[in-house]
């Protein structure tokens, strides 16, 4: 778990980016996909519509673990997170989240039963954000080439929970 100063941080991360890769096992094989965030903030949990027929929801059930991934590499932005999914249809939430962009994915509308909503509560994560320009990356790789002994120094790192 992380402090609610922390959630912020992830989500000052990811909140732009709204595309993850959603990561699920089928039998001992890795299986990801796109997954559009749709909520307007995080306190710890994700939230992405889905179809209750959906493979992800048969991968994800039982309380495996599943992983979340978000990328930007023009800013250097690079987040992965852990945790439990499950799936809810509650109306409330699912009127609360519904917008023109799922509705496209759902033909038939938030009233249709094959609607849902995946939850996922994030328990661990790790984070990086490069906090220079690609020159000066470009830069870290070339004298950690040159002093063999350097590792480049490309920008913040952390890991959280777990």
């Amino acid at each position: 778990m992380s402090s609610p100063e922390h959630k912020q941080k992830i989500w000052q991360l990811i909140k732009d980016i709204k595309v993850g890769m959603l990561v699920t096992l089928d039998d001992d094989v890795p299986h990801a996909r796109p997954m559009h965030l749709v909520q307007e903030e995080y306190d710890g949990t994700l939230w992405f519509f889905t179809r209750r027929s959906a493979e992800k929801v048969a991968e994800a059930a039982g309380g495996h673990d599943v992983c979340l991934t978000f990328s930007d590499q023009e800013h250097g932005v690079y987040v992965s997170l852990t945790g439990k999914a499950s799936l809810t249809d509650d109306r409330e939430l699912i009127e609360k989240y519904w917008n023109p962009f799922v509705a496209a994915w759902f033909p038939q509308g938030k009233h249709d039963p094959d609607v849902a909503l995946l939850e996922v509560h994030v328990q661990m994560g790790e984070h990086w954000k490069a906090k220079e320009s690609k020159v000066f990356q470009l830069y870290e790789f070339a004298k950690a080439n040159i002093k063999k002994d350097a590792i480049p120094n490309l920008g913040e790192n952390q890991k959280f929970g777990g």
